[in-house]
């Protein structure tokens, strides 16, 4: 079902999505960071020369990400879109207009490209290795001549891979390090500031200057607990005693002024207890507050709840409005079309009516005529004359009544044709249809026929909702078929037009999905159609279906497709 498609060489210059990437593309090993240059082409020092065509016509490098004009000419990505940049760009080797859609990647250039031979990135340290240059960096994670950052984050230093051990062991200032005191690790800066400031086995000196010249850091703040000369103060200061001085002075001081620290004790305890008082006189004034504060919150409450029931209630009259407006919306536009289809259909229908009443005053004649007749000679050749005109009326009248169907059928097919090349397909009902596919009753749906002209080419699109081939189950699989058209005869076979399958995002995003191709001339698919149509040609895996029903590709159980057909180079017929 897929017959005809050549999608390597065509592939659009804009990004596709992973699910319509082909099998080859997807298992091509992607450059890592740092691999490709930040602007133009390859500047690597290359084992032999390489030829013109592989070299961009811009920036005369070696092409990167190589990208081919109409005019058969290749430049580096980043060259190609700086031309396009430009207001009417234009070839620089031929001065041909360019144009973004008519430029593709070059699959076949950029593999060869990759396959040439290079010496290493770090050949002007010594090293000596070639390989192709899709290699680079595969080599370049191991080369002992490629300079890297040391591996210490503050250390900016770069050296030679094979350097980087004698580095880390004697010259690097951030390398790490054990302290002698505590066996902590750290960066060799920060040992000295260590031992200094925060180090708990650092030995330090006591701060009062007594008889003890060595303590552990971590030690020293129980130590000035005990410290004879460690100044305090009294421990009755929160009742108001402002003694202060040595430890070593403090229980004389304790035991001289006992008398006057049991009043200072007794004195806050008074303070206190008319404090609890005060607090106990508040607290009842507020319990008598709270049962009617008690009340009033429920009154709140039910006041809430009321407000919550009557706004749920203008919800739904809302939602009921707004689903009535859509009805209404709906059948106002089923109308206009209605009236859109019986203005053409206008002048013919007075016809028929006009026949119908000449042919119902004809009848009436013949049956006063047959029920008057006696027998006389002279009025059989005016009933004779009127029965031949009668039947050439119905004759006319049946004539008229087949044409009047063919143009109500033409009508119905037309209102939904486009002239112009473009097809947007509007499936309803996804789920349904999706579910019939699935038990195989209805595999397949047609679109209406679209036209690239009023005289051009006939043809429709054919999607299978559970996909087919090797995309059934998995995929929603998209194909494109050529029509048999009146006017066959004066266009040009085979169908060489390009070819543009999308599948339309729904949501503000607008990301659609897309897929483009040429068709191939010796494809049965697009030669001049014998039959009504052609085998159809696209694609089985155009998109997983978890993709599809998990994005904003469904909205309102419809799906949009649209195929878009290049007529810019179309003869006329």
């Amino acid at each position: 079902m897929s017959a005809g498609r050549n999608v390597e060489q065509q592939i659009p210059l804009q990004q596709r999505p992973p699910s319509l990437a082909m099998p080859s593309m997807a298992q091509r090993p992607r450059p890592e960071p740092g691999f490709l240059p930040v602007h133009g082409g390859f500047r690597d020092h290359f084992v032999t020369t390489p030829e013109p065509k592989y070299c961009c016509k811009s920036c005369r490098l070696v092409l990167c990400n190589p990208r081919q004009t109409e005019c058969g000419h290749r430049f580096c990505e980043s060259c190609i879109t700086d031309l396009l940049s430009k207001p009417n760009p234009v070839c620089p080797a031929d001065f041909e207009p360019l144009f973004e859609d008519k430029i593709f990647r070059d699959v076949c250039c950029y593999r060869e490209i990759m396959a040439l031979q290079v010496y290493c990135r770090s050949e002007k340290n010594g090293c000596k290795e070639q390989m192709s240059l899709q290699r680079v960096m595969m080599h370049l994670e191991v080369c002992p001549y490629f300079e890297v950052p040391c591996p210490m984050g503050k250390c900016k230093e770069k050296m030679m891979r094979k350097d980087m051990p004698e580095h880390l062991n004697r010259k690097c200032k951030h390398r790490e390090i054990t302290c002698e005191f505590c066996n902590h690790k750290m960066a060799l800066t920060e040992l000295q500031k260590h031992k200094e400031t925060i180090c708990p086995a650092f030995p330090v000196a006591c701060p009062n200057h007594c008889s003890f010249s060595s303590i552990l850091r971590s030690e020293l703040s129980s130590h000035q607990h005990d410290c004879p000369n460690a100044q305090v103060s009294c421990p009755f200061f929160r009742y108001g005693c402002s003694y202060q001085g040595l430890n070593q002075e403090m229980r004389e001081h304790e035991a001289s002024f006992a008398s006057e620290h049991l009043r200072l004790m007794t004195v806050r305890n008074t303070t206190l207890e008319a404090k609890v008082e005060d607090v106990k006189s508040e607290l009842m004034e507020r319990y008598k507050v709270l049962p009617s504060l008690s009340s009033r919150l429920a009154e709140v409450e039910t006041q809430y709840e009321e407000i919550r029931e009557k706004n749920r209630q203008l919800e739904q009259k809302l939602l009921g409005m707004q689903k009535l407006m859509s009805a209404h919306s709906e059948k106002l536009l089923e109308v206009e079309m209605e009236l859109r289809e019986l203005r053409p259909l206008r002048a013919i229908r007075e016809e028929v009516e006009a026949l119908r009443v000449s042919m119902e005053s004809m009848r009436s004649i013949v049956s006063s005529l047959d029920s008057g007749r006696v027998g006389s000679s002279s009025g059989s050749p005016t009933l004779g004359f009127l029965e031949q005109q009668l039947s050439r009326h119905d004759d006319t009248l049946s004539v008229h009544d087949i044409r009047l169907a063919e143009m109500d059928l033409k009508l119905q097919v037309l209102e939904t044709a486009s002239f112009n090349g473009t097809l947007i397909w509007k499936i309803r009902d996804y789920k349904r249809r999706k579910q019939e596919a699935v038990a195989s009753k209805t595999l397949s749906l047609y679109s209406q026929p679209f036209y690239t002209g009023y005289f051009g080419y006939k043809m429709c699109a054919r999607v299978y909702l559970n996909g087919d081939g090797m995309g059934k189950g998995t995929h929603l699989s998209l194909f494109f078929v050529v029509m048999r058209g009146e006017y066959d005869a004066l266009l040009p076979w085979p169908f060489k037009q390009k070819v543009t399958l999308m599948l339309m995002d729904q949501g503000p995003a607008r990301k659609h999905l897309g897929d483009a191709f040429k068709p191939d001339p010796i494809s049965s698919s697009f030669r001049r159609p014998t039959g009504e149509m052609n085998i159809a040609s696209g694609c089985p895996l155009f998109v997983a279906q978890t993709v599809l029903e998990n994005g904003t590709y469904i909205k309102d159980d419809t799906i949009f497709i649209k195929v878009t057909v290049d007529t810019s180079d179309l003869p006329d017929p």
